[in-house]
């Protein structure tokens, strides 16, 4: 079944109020929003890499209650354990049975804070539940729910007593971006609203976390020409043997680049995708899949540099072909 241009009408216009009703809380956030619900109704998961007091919290909270959800918040420390995540199962004397107590990745949104700052295998907690959309816990397993995202932060700022990422857990997420600081526009009406503080805010709901279910199901439908999987397929094939990348995108990548191509097609109100939607999403989907070969870096190249590099030196196919 392939969407309708009426549904992907509905489903634009449904985005539409999804990331006006979080504006109204980041202001002057409307790219990084929009990412962020690409990444939720793309079944994904975001990594913010951005400096304290930027409103990665506020956008967590906002989204959650802009679908009538739930989330949670975990501060990542040196000292957080997996148990601390997932859950614990704890024997009741009164019954004599072991009970699970669930732990705050039982959520729709998780906002997992500084998650460089705990141990590799706290991180890796995380890992199950990403791509899996559960827990298991003494060998039994627990489903979080739908919808369920992850978005993580990582201070770039403070690398001292911090543990880097690993690579196959950056794969994991669909997305990497940053809020950043407000313009001065926007600077002005925060202060204006000095006097409420930030979590007194309410987002009033739009949707039910049942019709963003049903949204990420529809985005799936959402056609994609031959013509673009090959553009995808030669895209990553740059990555890969670029000179200055020594690792490059993986097929995870592409099968990634896809899905929040087809969401940010019909976001835009297409049944189907262009080149346009790859291009939009390639840099905050593909960049953080890709290592650099250590001379690059000290040139200088970044990731993000090499996305752009690449996107220009790989034709698309014309929108006749795409289409």
């Amino acid at each position: 079944m392939t969407m309708t241009p009426e549904e992907a009408t509905r489903f634009a216009a449904n985005l539409d109020r999804l990331v006006g009703a979080v504006e109204e809380v980041l202001l002057g956030k409307n790219r990084v929003v929009r990412l962020a619900f690409t990444a939720f109704l793309s079944e994904g998961h975001l990594l913010l890499d951005d400096v304290p007091g930027t409103g990665k919290t506020s956008l967590a909270r906002a989204m959650a209650q802009s679908v009538a959800g739930s989330s949670n918040r975990v501060q990542f420390t040196p000292d957080l354990l997996p148990g601390d995540i997932t859950g614990v199962t704890v024997y009741d004397q009164r019954s004599g049975v072991f009970e699970f107590h669930a732990g705050p990745v039982f959520a729709n949104i998780i906002l997992a804070d500084e998650i460089n700052r705990a141990s590799p295998k706290t991180q890796s907690a995380l890992l199950e539940v990403m791509e899996e959309g559960q827990v298991t816990v003494d060998g039994q397993t627990h489903p979080v729910g739908h919808p369920f995202m992850v978005i993580a932060t990582q201070n770039p700022v403070e690398q001292a007593g911090t543990y880097r990422l690993p690579e196959a857990q950056l794969d994991r997420f669909l997305m990497k971006s940053s809020i950043g600081y407000p313009d001065h526009a926007s600077t002005i009406r925060i202060l204006e609203g000095a006097d409420q503080r930030a979590h007194d805010h309410r987002v009033d709901a739009q949707l039910s976390a049942d019709e963003i279910v049903e949204m990420a199901a529809l985005a799936r439908t959402v056609y994609v020409d031959p013509t673009i999987h090959d553009y995808v397929s030669r895209l990553v094939d740059a990555t890969r043997t670029a000179r200055e990348v020594r690792l490059g995108v993986s097929v995870r990548g592409a099968l990634a680049l896809i899905r929040a191509a087809k969401t940010h097609a019909a976001g835009r109100g297409r049944h189907y995708v262009v080149p346009d939607d790859v291009k939009a999403l390639a840099e905050p989907v593909l960049a953080h899949r890709l290592i650099l070969d250590p001379e690059a870096e000290f040139d200088g190249v970044t990731t993000s540099n090499m996305i752009s590099q690449v996107l220009i030196e790989t034709p698309p196919p014309s929108s006749r072909q795409a289409v």
